[in-house]
């Protein structure tokens, strides 16, 4: 068998939590609807205006200041992190099954506390997690900043969820209001916010997004001395697109794991399923393989479908199976 190398995004794959979500809907006031808008916000500015500098995955930098105005710390990620841990049915025993075969690694936008728990519960080690970095408590905040971001915060959930049409290529395919919402969030954080002491957040805080998990797949080829060719990289979500087009490109299996229509554009595989044991099937399949890779057969428990064959329905059927199993909320997050 050749040498081959498994890596997987945490969220989505493996887990059926959005840890980052979840933990501003659980300590902010309508929570889900500021962060369900931050990260439209986040989709629209990476995918469609492609703000230079910006990457896919802000939205864990851009919520920190608020996290802090509501007096968050250090000790509430990690309690909420290691209560509230979800798995896909069958993680634990794919992972199992996948390193007993190769070398495993997973590259998570999720914040440090929320990627170690998983760690733990999943028998898996940390040293072969990459996950956004954060420490709250290292950040001050003064009281009159306190106050001027829990007005903006008023500003931001008095505003409607922005809406991004299929396929579209420029802001003048949003609707006006959705263009004055964007408007008013790239005043609050490229303006405001940066006059702002707590504004350093912005430039110290480096979410795991789009390019650093492509770096750190390089990272990993370097570490094992197995080529991007010989590499299974699984995802679901547009922080894992620059990575599943990597692989891609470089001739290993890019896989879209009830991925959303930004990761299926990207990869080589779409695969639909309730649980996580097909991610061994693929993975044992790839490793055997000589040349072209065989697609394992259809289970009555997953779907799996190669290019050209991810069409406009295959991504539809994938969306839908997203939500079915991790809400509709976390579901239709990008």
């Amino acid at each position: 068998m050749r040498p081959t190398q498994f890596v997987s995004d945490l969220e989505g794959p493996l887990t059926l939590n959005d840890n980052a979500f979840e933990l501003t809907a659980h300590f902010l006031p309508q929570g889900a609807h500021f962060f369900a808008l931050i990260s439209r916000y986040d989709d629209i500015v990476a995918d469609i205006v492609k703000r230079p500098g910006y990457r896919a995955g802000n939205t864990l930098a851009l919520i920190v200041p608020f996290l802090k105005a509501f007096g968050l710390r250090d000790r509430d990620l990690h309690e909420f992190s290691r209560t509230s841990i979800k798995l896909i049915p069958g993680a634990r025993e794919a992972l199992q099954r996948i390193r007993a075969q190769m070398p495993a690694f997973i590259i998570s936008t999720s914040y440090e506390p929320y990627v170690r728990a998983v760690c733990e519960v999943l028998d898996f080690p940390f040293e072969n997690a990459y996950c956004t970095k954060i420490s709250l408590d290292a950040y001050a905040l003064c009281e009159r900043e306190r106050q001027e971001l829990l007005a903006l915060y008023s500003q931001i959930i008095q505003r409607s969820q922005m809406q991004i049409p299929p396929g579209a290529q420029s802001l003048n395919e949003l609707s006006g209001e959705d263009r004055q919402t964007l408007e008013l969030l790239d005043h609050i954080f490229w303006e405001r916010l940066k006059e702002m002491g707590i504004g350093r957040v912005l430039r110290e805080v480096q979410p795991m997004g789009g390019p650093e998990k492509a770096q750190a797949l390089r990272e990993i080829s370097e570490r094992t001395g197995i080529s991007l060719a010989q590499t299974i990289y699984v995802g679901d979500s547009i922080t894992d697109a620059e990575a599943l087009a990597l692989v891609r490109q470089s001739g290993g299996l890019a896989v879209a794991f009830n991925g959303n229509r930004y990761a299926l554009k990207a990869a080589e595989l779409g695969c639909i399923s309730s649980d996580a044991l097909v991610l061994a099937e693929i993975a044992e399949a790839f490793q055997t393989s000589s040349g072209l890779f065989a697609v394992p057969p259809q289970a009555a428990r997953w779907t799996v479908q190669a290019k050209p064959g991810i069409d406009d329905a295959f991504i539809e059927q994938s969306e839908q199976m997203r939500r079915r199993l991790r809400g509709e909320q976390i579901g239709g997050l990008g």
